[in-house]
């Protein structure tokens, strides 16, 4: 009788990785079957750490497995290297060691998993030993440093995550090791802290390798995976949270200088920022914009504030040189020319902005948001006058720009003009926005108008958009019917025919509404002798019961 050979559990856990390392998945699971297949023969295990058997392929195939080292093993299949009939033969040596052969079929994903338990445990557990008291010392100095000196704080914090997979996981745990070193702050010091804390992270997201260089975010070509893209949307939400909270500078003036050390730093990434994500604004510029107003001008009580910035982005910019990007910088100072109430000089720069490739239609849009807040309606109608037509991107919703226009127009009447005058220059992209303001307006002519100049025909329309038209106008559809069914009839085919007789029961019906069925026979006795020689379209009027 074979002798009973154990494997301990540090020789188990070895095995499993050794083969996670050896073997591909697909291999595995081939062998996974042939075990269940019951195709491994004379299995022995020669020693706790060697193991012989004959496995049925297509034809039978010793197999020796050396599990001290797996590349030492052969099998004499024409296979070179690892094959399913090695796996076989393995799931062989987890059955007789009453061990778990599923473990072994999975061994990569097992591996994978331990690491991130691993990883798990230690973020939930907290930095230990000397890492721990790393934390409680940088604590004490966080209340006291920089903003330039928070950020070297972060990145001694987050240095056990740097080969990590960079994924929502990576984000929320990066943010845990920061809040380890929790000091006690005050309000906008705290605020601060959690916001350069959030950008710190965002970097290490969206740069390549996670530099944390100023000005690293413009290397060319650099696309987000799937996961990295999750994690920075998870992360700009948060940071849009974050800014929706006041910012104490009133009570806690001393917050100034952080504050303006923060804006100095998205300042420069968002001056060398990449541009060539069309279908969302570029990261560090729309970080820009909401500091700067959710923030910054909600404390300003000084335009000299807005001026100063104005030079330092020119200097910014001048040192950049060919590295600086002239639509974020446009775009910036058209913001800072907005809080000046200079509209002119901000409006001649968004117009230079909106003529370089890579602008989101976000940025043109940026001051509406803080007209509206304030209340502002008739500076808000010029704005919205202006930058309408700068928006040439089909990637855009208009929705939000209209429900601009609806505010305006509620409380300032004599602005519905400018508004019709301004969404019918934006033709043909503001299309679906102008038909549904032209209806909820009641202006069905202009709406009808507007449907046979663009060659609609109803069968565009579901019968329900067609019903408010058809209730207040129903005279304005019938040259939009009788256009429709001659152009089906000429076409000559039944399936037109059909589509014809459909539309001409729809105008027996409007005729009969109104009151004009005379019209209406007088209208069908033409159509019908006009058309008396198509036999075809002749049989579908019949069917339709319009014509005996």
């Amino acid at each position: 009788m074979q002798p009973k050979t154990m494997i301990n559990d540090a020789e188990w856990d070895k095995l499993i990785s050794d083969v996670a390392y050896y073997f591909e998945d697909l291999t595995l699971k081939r062998g996974f079957q042939y075990y269940k297949q019951n195709r491994v023969r004379s299995f022995r295990m020669i020693s706790s750490r060697r193991v012989m058997a004959v496995v049925e392929g297509r034809e039978d195939y010793a197999v020796s497995m050396e599990l001290d080292s797996l590349t030492d093993s052969h099998c004499d299949c024409p296979v070179q290297g690892p094959c399913k009939h090695m796996a076989a033969v393995l799931m062989s040596v987890a059955e007789s060691q009453e061990r778990s052969v599923n473990m072994l079929a999975n061994a990569k994903a097992v591996i994978d998993r331990k690491k991130a338990e691993a990883l798990e445990a230690s973020s939930a557990a907290g930095v230990s030993g000397s890492r721990r008291e790393q934390a409680k010392k940088l604590a004490g100095l966080i209340p006291g440093a920089t903003v330039a000196e928070w950020r070297d704080y972060m990145a001694l914090l987050t240095a056990p995550l740097a080969q990590t997979v960079r994924n929502p996981q990576y984000a929320e745990r990066a943010l845990s090791a920061i809040a380890q070193a929790k000091a006690d702050l005050p309000p906008a010091a705290e605020l601060l802290f959690q916001l350069n804390a959030h950008l710190f992270i965002l970097e290490s997201l969206i740069t390549p390798g996670g530099q944390h260089n100023a000005g690293a975010l413009s290397s060319p070509g650099y696309a987000l995976g799937y996961y990295t893209a999750i994690a920075v949307s998870e992360l700009q939400e948060a940071i849009i949270r974050l800014m929706k909270r006041s910012l104490p500078l009133a009570s806690e003036p001393e917050a100034w200088p952080r504050l303006k050390d923060t804006l100095a730093h998205v300042q420069l990434e968002m001056l060398t920022e990449s541009r060539d994500r069309l279908r969302e604004q570029p990261y560090f510029s729309f970080c820009y914009d909401q500091l700067w107003q959710r923030w910054i001008a909600p404390n300003a009580s000084d335009p000299a504030l807005y001026l100063e910035e104005l030079e330092a982005l020119r200097e910014r910019a001048g040192g950049l040189g060919a590295a600086v990007n002239r639509s974020a910088l446009l775009l910036a100072e058209s913001r800072m020319y907005f809080y000046l109430s200079d509209d002119k000089a901000a409006w001649e720069r968004l117009a230079a902005a909106s003529e370089r490739p890579g602008l989101h239609p976000d940025e043109l849009l940026g001051c509406l948001e803080p007209l509206a807040e304030a209340g502002h309606w008739s500076r808000l109608a010029a704005w919205l006058e202006t930058t309408g037509p700068l928006l040439n991107s089909r990637l855009y919703n208009l929705h939000s720009y209209a429900g601009y226009w609806e505010e305006v127009v509620r409380r300032l009447p004599e602005a519905e003009p400018q508004m019709w005058s301004t969404l019918s220059a934006m033709l043909p992209l503001s299309g679906g926005i102008y038909e549904a303001k032209l209806l909820d307006h009641g202006k069905w002519r202009d709406w009808m108008d507007y449907q046979l100049s663009s060659g609609k025909v109803p069968s565009d329309f579901r019968v329900s958009d067609l019903q408010p038209v058809e209730k207040h106008a129903p005279e304005l559809l019938l040259p939009f019917y009788h256009q429709a069914a001659e152009r089906f009839v000429l076409e000559k085919n039944r399936h037109s025919y059909k589509a014809a007789v459909k539309l001409l029961k729809r105008l027996a019906k409007l005729y009969k509404k109104m009151k004009r069925e005379e019209r209406w026979g007088e209208f069908l006795d033409a159509f019908t002798t006009r058309h008396s020689r198509l036999r075809a379209l002749q049989e579908e009027l019949r069917k339709g019961k319009l014509i005996p």
